[in-house]
């Protein structure tokens, strides 16, 4: 009996080295065949803006409520809104990089509407009321255009 449970161990480990063998090969076969994960993480992690190809806007086209807003923020308020002028963290990596509080993101306010909305204005800058630029989002963070003052 003994003899028979030694075998089956080794059988089983056999199997068991086999079926992870061929996952392996499964698995190598599939990034060679259609890229490897890690090319695509990097390939989406990349930052999508620089400061030369983000699109523009300028201040004077933008809605009327964003251009108070603008202006606000130049004069270091007030605003309406306690999320106003907290620190924005560009998970969507749509703006340029940069460290961590460099920019502050505040809501337009969207008429018609109780709740903040989509459109906010976010500046990067290490001194809120001079930020080295602003942009302008109307769709809650899917894009943005630089403004133009």
């Amino acid at each position: 009996m003994d003899r028979w449970c030694d075998g089956w161990r080794r059988r089983g480990s056999a199997g068991g080295v086999g079926r992870w063998l061929a996952a392996a090969v499964a698995w190598l076969l599939a990034g060679v065949l259609w890229g490897t994960p890690a090319a695509a993480l990097a390939r989406s992690d990349a930052p999508a803006a620089d400061a030369v190809a983000m699109a523009t806007v300028a201040l004077a086209e933008l809605p009327p409520e964003a251009r108070t807003v603008w202006r606000r923020i130049h004069q270091g308020g007030p605003f309406p809104y306690d999320k106003d002028g907290t620190v924005f963290f560009n998970r969507e990596r749509l703006l340029p990089p940069n460290k961590r509080g460099y920019y502050r993101e505040y809501t337009v306010p969207t008429p018609g509407l109780t709740h903040r909305g989509a459109r906010r204005i976010v500046c990067g800058g290490w001194q809120p009321t001079t930020p080295d630029a602003c942009y302008y989002t109307a769709d809650h963070y899917a894009s943005f255009r630089r403004i133009v003052p």
